[in-house]
């Protein structure tokens, strides 16, 4: 197993695949860790040299109750990684809250990012659209069945018990319950309305139609913020369009890798 050490001590859980020369890091949303992107992720390492990873308080990095946690502070843990590898310079891909942490990567590390992908995120409560209190009382009612339908449609949900079956799996393993709550409070704290015309990373916001988790109209609020930001949105896509619509995503954001060398 391979950790890197944050300047407050944290280890930090990470792997690697594939051996190109450039690089892409995955950054997990909210709660989420490393096997998030184990449906996507070898499609890239076909190209790119890619890095997964676990947030501080999931999987197998640590887990600290204190300081409280942020997504700034997310951000400055990747860059840890990033140096852990000796890695100067790489794409930054997130989803939910991963993508709010891309952002502050964009902001404070612009001469480590090349190109950013923001999937399903916002700019933050301030500023963004709020989601629906009925999604907010399913996000925290513990019925899979009905989380899993504002995830991906019910008709590929049929199709592919192994998704439905890792949200199970990750419901009857939960990071501890603090973790969750310091993790939450990151998400919601999030705002970097102010900064986002300051990065100058060429970057990709794409979003799902039907998403509802993070409200779809956020992706052009995003995409109008940030300077020359391109703007996809995948039709019927949920919050996790990226898996559903893969075959549609995955080509989308491949295009927009290529068009955006890190080294050009």
């Amino acid at each position: 197993m391979t950790f890197a050490t944050t300047p407050d001590g944290v280890r930090l859980y990470y792997e690697t695949l594939g051996d190109g020369e450039e690089v892409l890091l995955f950054v997990s949303g909210q709660a989420g860790d490393h096997h998030d992107w184990d449906a996507i992720r070898e499609d890239f390492a076909k190209k790119y040299f890619v890095i997964v990873y676990d947030n501080r308080g999931t999987g197998q990095s640590d887990k600290p109750e204190t300081p409280p946690y942020s997504t700034r502070g997310f951000a400055a843990d990747a860059v840890a990684i990033l140096n852990d590898l000796d890695i100067e310079k790489t794409y930054a891909y997130g989803i939910s809250m991963g993508g709010r942490i891309c952002q502050w990567l964009g902001i404070d590390y612009p001469e480590r990012i090349g190109g950013l992908v923001l999937a399903a995120t916002t700019p933050g409560n301030a500023h963004g659209i709020q989601r629906p209190a009925d999604v907010d009382a399913v996000l925290s009612s513990g019925d899979i069945v009905k989380l899993t339908n504002e995830l991906v449609s019910p008709e590929w949900a049929a199709k592919h018990p192994e998704f439905t079956a890792y949200i199970l799996n990750k419901a009857k393993n939960p990071i501890p319950k603090y973790a969750q709550q310091l993790h939450y409070q990151a998400s919601e704290g999030h705002d970097t309305w102010d900064l986002l015309p300051t990065i100058q990373a060429p970057t990709l916001v794409i979003h799902g139609t039907n998403d509802r988790v993070n409200v779809t109209a956020n992706a052009p609020l995003l995409a109008g913020r940030i300077p020359k930001a391109e703007l996809s949105l995948v039709k019927d896509g949920r919050h996790a369009f990226i898996e559903e619509f893969r075959e549609e995503t995955t080509p989308i954001v491949m295009d927009f890798l290529a068009r955006h060398p890190l080294f050009g």
